[in-house]
């Protein structure tokens, strides 16, 4: 995945494995002294072609890796190794059978949570899609796609409902979210809807891998009050920890350590502004109001 880079709906989401061959294929590369436009004569194809493969951002032909890592001087049993995770690479994840409600610019985050390890997030609008009750999810959906019909407004919801399960794998990830009291204050989907969603917070908070902070009114201004954003850490060494923000119609996806560093010391500063036993005394209060 490119540093800083722009989704649209017709770009190419990698998995993340697609990801972790890529950045091996250009380790490999390095470690033969090839350069790109060696790589690229081996192939006979331009060295855009190459760096676009180690990007992740094509699809890995098993052909093309077989040949290329013959060229880097690699030996038969690696090659026919690499070749088998190539194909599964190319495989598509369970999420490409929502592909019709599915941008593709966010098939990529679908991958990139469920491979993480560590999740932080920051939401100033809405409780975070990993957290949302079916309610609370079909109405935040219905005010994002007023034009959709009930079918794919169904399968929309079907497919957030379906992300919360990593959640409940005994190798789950970290879940560290932060986020606005003004998302408790916004009525989604009427006061009961709101009940039901803020009690579903206070069950997942008790979770040992999941914590939630709630930034009050009374913390002013903030280096975070701007747009939401999500940390991802992997436990695999290839991937670097990965920092996704959104836009109406599109999303950026950004792995230069400086903009991650900013992302995660904004995450970390704002958690500062409030305390677990506080949040769940805000959380107990708002659910009181909506009584």
């Amino acid at each position: 995945m490119s540093e800083g880079r722009s989704g649209t709906g017709s770009t190419s989401a990698p998995t993340v494995l697609r990801m972790i061959l890529g950045r091996r294929l250009q380790e490999r590369r390095q470690n033969a002294g090839a350069s790109l436009e060696d790589a690229a004569r081996a192939l006979r194809v331009k060295p855009l072609t190459i760096r676009r493969l180690e990007k992740a951002e094509v699809g890995l032909k098993p052909l093309y890796v077989e040949k290329l890592l013959e060229t880097y001087g690699a030996d038969r049993q690696e090659i026919e190794e690499f070749v088998t995770l190539a194909e599964r690479a190319n495989e598509p994840g369970w999420w490409h059978t929502y592909r019709d409600v599915l941008p593709s610019w966010f098939s990529a985050y679908v991958s990139l949570e469920t491979a993480a390890k560590t999740l932080r997030t920051y939401e100033p609008h809405y409780v975070t899609g990993l957290l949302q009750t079916y309610a609370y999810a079909h109405a935040v959906l219905r005010g994002g796609f007023p034009n959709d019909h009930d079918e794919d407004l169904e399968r929309r919801v079907d497919l957030r409902l379906r992300r919360q399960s990593l959640l409940e794998r005994p190798d789950a990830p970290t879940l560290w979210v932060v986020m606005e009291e003004a998302v408790l204050h916004r009525v989604v989907g009427g006061p009961e809807v709101m009940r039901e969603q803020i009690e579903r917070l206070l069950e997942v908070s008790e979770l040992a891998h999941v914590s939630i902070d709630i930034v009050p009114f009374a913390a002013g201004a903030h280096v975070g009050a701007c747009a939401p954003f999500t940390y991802f850490r992997f436990e695999e060494p290839e991937l670097p920890d990965i920092v996704y923000s959104e836009i109406l119609t599109g999303a950026m996806y950004q792995d230069q350590r400086s903009d991650v560093a900013s992302h995660l010391e904004a995450h970390n500063r704002m958690s500062l502004l409030t305390s677990g036993a506080d949040s769940r005394a805000l959380l107990n209060r708002m659910r009181k109001e909506y009584s």
